[in-house]
């Protein structure tokens, strides 16, 4: 068995190219049709906003359509069997972020974030190009299992040597340029867990004390896994950023119960969880007062206080009603600073109504589906557990920041993949995409070797 950090020398090259199938054409239809419908929402917020079409729409959708198309070449030359839907989802995400970013610069004309976004969108699309261009097996990607896990630790680290912003200290601020480490270091982390569970699962499964219905690993195995994970949680709650501390255990349990097939560490993931929320509500005062508003999120507005955010977020839902008030015509704006970012999703539940929140839900759900769908395809460990790491990201985050907006579950401050302000979230959830677009290829090349055996 071959130890985490390295790979057998018997891995040998990449399979020889394969002609494109049909896949590279409905991947092609359908960005098509990513475009078209952001141009379309693009063109409507400036109708409803100014009664007529944005000067700009012509260039965003030229450069939005001219990004797609590079994107696609790179994936037709390198990856021609890759899931076709994975791209256009991005794209038609990325491009309703954009939209919605836009709606909301007009509300905000001090503070104008479209730009800046639409730069960080054009740098996410050029790293999944450099991504699927240079990564030719993503096996080799377990040479690097250390490297990545050291660099995520750093990253991770770095900003608590930063001023706090908005009471977390999560970002590495320098001359008006800045970025999120943590953003990254969720890849880096996800390549980590992947490499050494896939290198030790036997010994995960097999080995060490039953206690109850669970089988314990020796401290030999699960030790160095765990140590990291204390870690990097540890760091964030100093920082306290509890959503991507939160991330980063459920990705952790998501992917020791795949590598051991133990149901059991649901349960315990489930009560550690439980526990450290209790104990962090309890102890945090910062945390405790966003549980108290998540418990009462009215209780300003009895007390003279005017609503707070969580409220506004709840009162553009229901105003949002079955289909919408229209995007450029919502109030969503009311929320305040982290409209753009952590609220985004109001506006879109305010001006596009339940029926588009739900195929926003829906295009994160199958997104995440044809991840687990590539990792239930491959046969070796390492990128199984990848696939599953990945798109289990996009999920729980989806999940934690849904909830959080939504007042089913305290907020925690997070960025919604591909819509929320944020230009490391933008980048790292391309990098994903790009990722599960290798796997994907490499899990349809496995079915078509095995079906020709």
């Amino acid at each position: 068995m071959s130890k985490a950090g390295t790979t057998p020398a018997t891995a040998g090259p990449s399979p020889p190219a394969v002609r494109p199938s049909g896949r590279r054409g409905i991947e092609l239809a359908l960005l098509v049709l990513a475009v078209l419908l952001s141009v379309y929402g693009y063109c409507v917020v400036g109708l409803a906003r100014h009664g007529s079409v944005p000067p700009g729409a012509a260039g965003y959708g030229a450069g939005l359509g001219v990004l797609a198309l590079v994107a696609h070449l790179a994936v037709r030359f390198r990856a021609p069997l890759a899931d076709p839907l994975l791209l256009p989802i991005g794209v038609l995400l990325n491009g309703l972020g954009l939209v919605l970013i836009y709606r909301l610069d007009l509300e905000t004309p001090g503070d104008r974030a479209a730009p800046t976004q639409l730069v960080w969108s054009t740098l996410g699309v050029a790293l999944f190009i450099g991504v699927v261009l240079v990564l030719r097996d993503h096996r080799v990607l377990q040479r690097y299992t250390y490297l990545c896990v050291t660099a995520a630790l750093v990253l991770l680290t770095v900003p608590i040597l930063f001023p706090a912003v908005n009471g977390a200290r999560i970002w590495i601020r320098v001359a008006g340029f800045s970025i999120q480490p943590g953003e990254f270091a969720k890849v880096l982390l996800a390549v980590f867990f992947a490499a050494y569970l896939a290198a030790n699962r036997a010994a995960l499964t097999y080995a060490g004390r039953r206690v109850g219905g669970l089988r314990l690993p020796t401290g030999r195995v699960l030790g160095p896994i765990v140590a990291v994970w204390l870690v990097s949680v540890g760091v964030l709650v100093l920082e306290r950023d509890l959503g991507t501390s939160l991330l980063f255990f459920g990705l952790f349990v998501v992917l020791l119960y795949v590598a051991t097939g133990r149901t059991g560490w649901i349960a315990v993931g489930l009560l550690l969880a439980s526990l450290g929320a209790l104990a962090v509500g309890r102890l945090e005062p910062h945390v405790h007062r966003r549980i108290e508003t998540w418990r009462s999120p009215f209780a300003s507005i009895e007390a003279g206080e005017g609503a707070n955010q969580i409220a506004q977020s709840l009162f553009a839902f229901a105003e949002g009603g079955l289909l919408g008030t229209g995007l450029g015509q919502g109030h969503s704006v009311l929320i305040g600073f982290a409209v753009k970012s952590d609220f985004i999703l109001a506006t879109a539940g305010e001006e596009l109504g339940l029926a588009g929140l739900s195929a926003i839900f829906l295009l994160y759900g199958l997104l995440v589906e044809r991840g687990y769908r590539a990792g239930l395809a491959l046969r070796e460990p390492f990128g199984r557990l990848l696939a599953v790491g990945l798109a289990s990201i996009v999920a729980l985050q989806v999940f934690v920041i849904a909830g959080g907006v939504t007042g089913l579950i305290p907020l925690t401050g997070m960025a919604m993949p591909f819509l929320a302000q944020g230009g490391s979230s933008v980048v790292t959830n391309w990098a994903i995409v790009a990722l599960l677009v290798r796997l994907s290829d490499s899990a349809r090349r496995q079915e078509e070797g095995g079906a020709h055996q």
